[in-house]
């Protein structure tokens, strides 16, 4: 893996697990500083369907779990794109503006939430990473 468009592919993944690293992080903090504020029993807690009823701060739980649903198509193609020989300039840039996108939707979620703010930067990454998708499967078929 010495290619440098290769190397260039996956400093994207590694900064989308930090996000994710930094999401949890934040959940944590928000989490365990609320159950002492509060003096919540962690058992109250034990489903999120018990979880909802109690807790007042649910953003970056909420965010958490968002982390694991479209990325992961982002962490599915990068690894195809390495072993298609298919990683360009474009699906580079485009694997940069999934994760900045990405970041800015955390940051509008777990701060002041508004909901058509994180909906363009959820709707836009998901173009950039379906985009992805695309360019993988130009590349396959350009080669068949």
């Amino acid at each position: 893996m010495t290619d440098p468009g290769t190397r260039a592919i996956l400093w994207p993944v590694l900064a989308q697990a930090a996000l994710t690293a930094a999401v949890w992080v934040a959940l944590y903090g928000e989490r365990l500083g609320e159950l002492r504020r509060r003096r919540i029993d962690p058992q109250r807690l034990a489903d999120s369907r018990l979880a909802a009823g109690v807790l007042e701060r649910v953003a970056a739980a909420d965010n958490f779990r968002n982390l694991f649903e479209v990325p992961v198509l982002f962490y599915a193609v990068v690894p195809l794109l390495v072993l298609a020989h298919a990683v360009t300039g474009a699906a580079v840039a485009l694997g940069w503006a999934f994760v900045a996108l990405r970041a800015l939707h955390s940051v509008i979620h777990i701060s002041y939430n508004r909901v058509m703010h994180r909906f363009l930067a959820y709707a836009a990454s998901t173009l950039c990473v379906f985009a992805m998708w695309a360019l993988l499967g130009a590349e396959l078929w350009r080669r068949s």
